[in-house]
C-alpha cells in the first residue's frame, strides 16, 4: 500500500488520540505538526520531538511564505482536528488529496461551535461526528464519513467530550484510509438538508440559568455545561453567585403557576426551585449564599 504522507494542523485533547492512532500506522506518514498559534497544549510538541517530526509554530497559513514551506514537504493530505484558523482555497488545494477536517457535529447539522454544549441544550438524542472536506466555508465541505452516538439523561458536557475525543480520533483514521485506498464517496451536505444551521460560539455570561423555561430545559442546560475543570451552570441568591453542577427532574412532579427561580422546598441533599412549568432539584452547588425557602435564584 502506498504510503500517505499528512500534515497535521491540530490543537489540544481532540487532536492527541487521533494523533496515536496515525501515527501507529506504518503506512501513514505524519510530515509536520502546525499547532494553534495561542496553543498551551505540550503534548502535540512532546510527540514532535518523540517522532522527530517538523513542529511549526507561529503559522499564517493563508500567506504565501506559509504555502510555500509546507508545499515543500510533498504531503498528499492536510488533516485539520481542532484547528482554528480558517482554510482558504489556495492551501486547501495544496496536497493533492486537499485538505479535511474532523467535525464534532452531525452535518449539516451543528456546524460551528461548541456543538455538545448545544446538542445537550437542544434536547437531542444522540450528536453527529463528521469528516469532511475543508473548503471555505465553515463546516460545509463534502462528507467522507459521519457517525452517530447516543445521548442519554445520564450524559452531561464532560461524558460527551470523552466519547467525542475517541469517537473523532477512531472516524479520522478510518476516514484515512478510505482516502488511501482511493475508495472515498463524497456526500454533499445539501443532499442531506438543503439549509442546515450554524451554532454560535457560547462566551462568558452564556453560563446563567433562565429559570423560566421548562423543568426539561434548565435540566439540559446545567448537564450541558457540567465539566470538572470547566465552568458549571450559574445562577444568583441575594446578589450572591451559586455555581451548580446538577439539577434533577423530579418524577410526577405537577406544573403549577408559580414564581420563576424561588425555593419552593428543601431536599437531603438540596432545594427544590420553581420553574416555568414544575420544579427541578438543584443539588451540588457552590455558594456562600444563605438559601432558604422563599430565597429566588436569579
Amino acid at each position: 500500500m502506498t504510503k500517505l504522507k499528512i500534515g497535521y494542523f491540530a490543537d489540544g485533547p481532540w487532536s492527541h488520540k487521533a494523533f496515536e492512532k496515525i501515527i501507529a500506522d506504518p503506512t501513514i506518514e505524519v510530515m509536520f505538526i502546525v499547532p494553534r498559534n495561542d496553543t498551551k497544549d505540550m503534548t502535540l510538541k512532546g510527540f514532535s520531538e518523540k517522532y522527530g517530526i517538523d513542529y511549526i509554530t507561529g503559522a499564517k497559513i493563508n500567506t504565501p511564505e506559509f504555502h510555500s514551506k509546507v508545499a515543500a514537504y510533498g504531503c498528499d493530505l492536510f488533516v485539520s482536528m481542532s484547528y482554528n484558523q480558517i482554510f482558504k482555497d489556495t492551501i486547501i488545494n495544496i496536497p493533492p488529496l486537499k485538505t479535511i477536517n474532523c467535525h464534532a457535529g452531525k452535518l449539516p447539522f451543528y456546524r460551528g461551535r461548541n456543538i455538545l454544549n448545544w446538542v445537550l441544550i437542544n434536547d437531542e438524542k444522540e450528536f453527529g461526528i463528521t469528516v469532511h472536506y475543508i473548503d471555505e466555508g465553515v463546516d460545509t465541505g463534502d462528507i467522507i464519513l459521519q457517525r452517530t452516538f447516543p445521548i442519554t439523561d445520564n450524559d452531561t458536557y464532560g461524558s460527551l467530550l470523552d466519547v467525542a475525543h475517541e469517537g473523532c480520533a477512531q472516524l479520522l483514521y478510518d476516514a484515512l484510509k478510505l482516502m488511501q485506498q482511493g475508495n472515498v464517496k463524497r456526500t454533499k451536505q445539501t443532499d442531506i438538508h438543503p439549509v442546515g444551521f450554524y451554532c454560535g460560539e457560547r462566551t462568558f455570561g452564556d453560563e446563567i440559568i433562565n429559570w423560566n423555561q421548562s423543568s426539561r430545559a434548565v435540566f439540559n442546560f446545567v448537564r450541558a455545561l457540567y465539566c470538572e475543570g470547566s465552568i458549571s451552570a450559574q445562577t444568583s441568591c441575594n446578589d450572591t453567585l451559586v455555581k451548580i453542577k446538577h439539577v434533577a427532574l423530579i418524577p410526577g412532579a405537577p406544573s403549577y403557576i408559580g414564581i420563576p427561580g424561588q425555593v419552593v422546598g428543601k431536599t437531603q441533599r438540596g432545594w427544590i426551585v420553581k420553574t416555568m412549568d414544575a420544579t427541578v432539584e438543584v443539588y451540588d452547588y457552590t455558594s456562600d449564599a444563605k438559601i432558604k425557602i422563599g430565597s429566588r435564584f436569579k
